[in-house]
C-alpha cells in the first residue's frame, strides 16, 4: 500500500486496486462486476465461471490487509441487476461471510441499478461521509471532493516500443470556492473479469471539470507514481 493525500485527508492505495480510508477504517472499491461471467454465458459467450470467487477473494485479503471495518462499494457490484441470483454456492458462501465480517454497504450503478438487498449489507445510490461524496459515476460540475468509480481507467505508456496497460486511479486538484485546494477521484475497476478505458480518454477529463489538473496515480515499487494527464492552461 502507499500513501495518497486526498481531500485533505491521507489515505493507502492497495496494489489490489482498492482505496483505504484510515480515518473511516473504510475499504473502497469499484466495479465489481460479479456474475459478469454467467451473464456472458447466458448470452452464448462461454467463459469461465469463477470471476465471482476471485474478485471475493481480493476484497477479503485486501480487508486482512487494511484492518478495514467497512466496506463501501462504488456501483456496479454485479453486472446486471439478477446477478446476485446467480451466485453459485460457494461464492454466495464467501459473500455471506464478508457481509457480516464487516458494515458493509453497496452503493449501486447503472449496471444494477435494480439490485435488491439479498446479499447482505445496505444499499445506497451515494454517500457523504466526512464531506466526502460517494457514488458510482464523477458528477460533471461537482465542486466538492467526490469518490466514483464507472470508467475503469487504465493507464496506457509505451516504453521501449511495448504498449503498457495498468489499472490506475484518476485525480482531478482545484481550488474550492474558499481557496482550500479540494479534488475528485476515479477509482479503477476492482473485479477480475473488467476491462479498462484510457486514462486520458476524453470522457474521464470531462467527467472530472471543472480542475486545474488532472492526473493517473499507480503504486509502484512501494511508491506513488503520478503521471499527468490534462492540465488546464
Amino acid at each position: 500500500m502507499v500513501p495518497l493525500s486526498f481531500a485533505g485527508e491521507e489515505w493507502l492505495l492497495t496494489e489490489g486496486r482498492a482505496l483505504y480510508w484510515p480515518r473511516e477504517r473504510a475499504l473502497l472499491v469499484a466495479d465489481l462486476h460479479l456474475e459478469k461471467g454467467s451473464f456472458f454465458a447466458r448470452h452464448g459467450q462461454m467463459i469461465p465461471p469463477y470471476d465471482s470467487r476471485e474478485t471475493l477473494e481480493r476484497v477479503a485479503l485486501a480487508i486482512r490487509e487494511t484492518g478495514a471495518r467497512r466496506v463501501i462499494t462504488l456501483g456496479d457490484n454485479f453486472h446486471d441487476s439478477d446477478g446476485s441470483t446467480r451466485l453459485e454456492p460457494h461464492a454466495s458462501g464467501m459473500l455471506d461471510a464478508l457481509t457480516k465480517a464487516v458494515d458493509w454497504v453497496w452503493i449501486t450503478g447503472n449496471h444494477d441499478p435494480d439490485m435488491e438487498a439479498r446479499c447482505g449489507g445496505s444499499l445506497a445510490e451515494e454517500l457523504e461521509i466526512g464531506g466526502v461524496i460517494l457514488r458510482h459515476r464523477a458528477r460533471k460540475g461537482e465542486t466538492r471532493p467526490e469518490l466514483s468509480g464507472h470508467y475503469h481507467p487504465r493507464l496506457q505508456l509505451k516504453v521501449h516500443q511495448r504498449m503498457i496497460r495498468r489499472p490506475c486511479a484518476v485525480v482531478s486538484a482545484n481550488d474550492g470556492p474558499d481557496g482550500v485546494p479540494t479534488g475528485r477521484m476515479i477509482l479503477p475497476a476492482f473485479g477480475a473479469y473488467t476491462g479498462g478505458m484510457n486514462a486520458a480518454d476524453p470522457a474521464i477529463m470531462k467527467a472530472l471539470q471543472p480542475a486545474d489538473r488532472i492526473d493517473a496515480v499507480v503504486p509502484a515499487k512501494g511508491k506513488l507514481a503520478r503521471f499527468n494527464l490534462w492540465q488546464a492552461a
